[in-house]
């Protein structure tokens, strides 16, 4: 494995670890967009775009869009959207339990699809978001802890024999992490307000994780893989944003989208499915003394999300002729059910954007009698209607507390979505659409 994709991938890991939540990955976004000159706009004030100028906006505290506004730009945008979210147990409002009158253990909820089995047996934390009264104001702090909290013990295979044979997990008994060996409660308030240099009675309210913080790794015997949490899908929220900031004289509008939610449905204030995409790309057509609607015909978006690749020991589970491999670059998903929201006409300019680029290209699609999951994409032309392409990268155990990827595939992606932003569609009389 040679040095650029082992440095690439490594400053991938660096990223996740600091970004456990969604709250913590988009201001981890933030700092890397301020540090390449970029400054915040709000939507309650006016916007005021220069030419060459690098702006974002964000919703929540989770997500994130960031443009940059060429001076001679072909009247379109190149958007590259992924997500910031990924499956967790959330602490309830009222999350501390005693247990067998000795330890307390947090309630919890699941937070999307993961793998419950996953989770068991390993150290894990916390991470969110507090809101915090001072005076009258109430201020929303990022929080997270560089220690490990608790633990989600299993029950021992002499007390369940069942457990290798298919046992099904209740989220309400089986997956509520050991807290600390005490039965006095107020423990997560203080040690959020300890984090956070506040008094526990400033803490009004709070959106609190159970994460795994384990620092991922780069492992086989030819340093061509790594495992981490949240690969789905930071590897493209980093990839796409390294994407950004690299990227040289575009001629259309570079978008960054950062969406949360995309794991239970995205249809939230600032999923998907909100108006946060639109709101930002009008106020810029607005700039270019442009409609959206004008705009978005000579538009491409990329809607990045990874992809399930063909397991080495499960093979027949994909599809015989359509699943990617690891280190095999860019996957281009296809669902005809419209789950992703490629085409062909979509398809071909992307790939063409690859081919110029020197990238690989892999095509997935699910095995005809297994239902597979859906994306951003398609949600997201329900707002916002342009050409999309759904694209991401090849890895195993999506979903899991700990999943695998390719070295190669962060750098593929990287390379790929920077060629993109430099890119622009232009349209014949004809219809005909020219990539320049």
């Amino acid at each position: 494995m040679n040095r650029s994709d082992l440095d690439r991938t490594n400053a991938l890991l660096d990223f996740i670890e600091r970004s456990p939540v969604s709250f913590a990955a988009v201001r981890e976004a933030e700092s890397m967009l301020e540090q390449n000159g970029f400054r915040r706009l709000s939507f309650t004030d006016p916007w005021t775009l220069l030419p060459n100028g690098k702006y974002y906006v964000t919703r929540n505290g989770s997500s994130l869009i960031a443009f940059t506004v060429p001076a001679d730009a072909h009247p379109g945008f190149m958007i590259a959207a992924s997500h910031s979210d990924s499956p967790a147990f959330k602490l309830k409002t009222d999350c501390e339990v005693v247990a067998v009158d000795r330890y307390l253990k947090l309630n919890t909820e699941g937070y999307g699809g993961m793998i419950v089995s996953s989770w068991f047996d390993r150290p894990l934390s916390l991470a969110g978001r507090a809101i915090v009264k001072n005076g009258s104001a109430f201020e929303t702090r990022v929080v997270t802890f560089d220690r490990d909290l608790c633990i989600i013990p299993n029950v021992c295979i002499h007390f369940n024999r069942e457990i290798n044979n298919g046992y099904k997990y209740n989220k309400a008994v089986d997956t509520l992490p050991l807290l600390c060996n005490s039965t006095e409660k107020g423990v997560v308030k203080t040690l959020v307000a300890e984090a956070l240099g506040v008094d526990a009675d400033a803490i009004v309210s709070m959106d609190l994780f159970v994460i795994n913080r384990t620092r991922g790794s780069v492992f086989g015997a030819d340093d061509a893989f790594f495992c981490a949490p949240r690969i789905d899908d930071l590897q493209c929220a980093y990839t796409t944003l390294a994407a950004l900031l690299e990227s040289e004289a575009p001629k259309a509008i570079p978008v960054y989208a950062l969406f949360d939610n995309e794991e239970v449905g995205s249809e939230t204030k600032q999923g998907a499915a909100s108006t946060l995409l639109f709101d930002t790309l009008t106020r810029i057509a607005a700039h270019y003394g442009k409609t959206l609607s004008e705009m978005l015909p000579a538009s491409l978006m990329l809607s990045c999300d990874n992809g399930h690749a063909l397991h080495p020991n499960h093979p027949e589970l994909s599809d015989a002729k359509n699943a990617p491999h690891l280190n095999g670059g860019v996957v281009i998903k296809h669902n005809a059910n419209q789950r992703y929201a490629t085409d062909a006409l979509s398809e071909a300019l992307f790939a063409e954007i690859c081919l110029r680029a020197d990238v690989p290209v892999q095509h997935f699609a699910n095995r005809s009698d297994i239902a597979g999951g859906g994306t951003l994409g398609s949600i997201s032309n329900t707002r916002v209607s342009l050409k999309t392409v759904d694209i991401g990268l090849a890895q195993f155990a999506m979903h899991s507390a700990v999943e695998t990827g390719g070295v190669k595939d962060t750098d593929y992606m990287v390379r790929a979505v920077k060629a993109f932003y430099e890119s622009a569609l232009a349209i014949h009389e004809t219809g005909a659409l020219e990539l320049n």
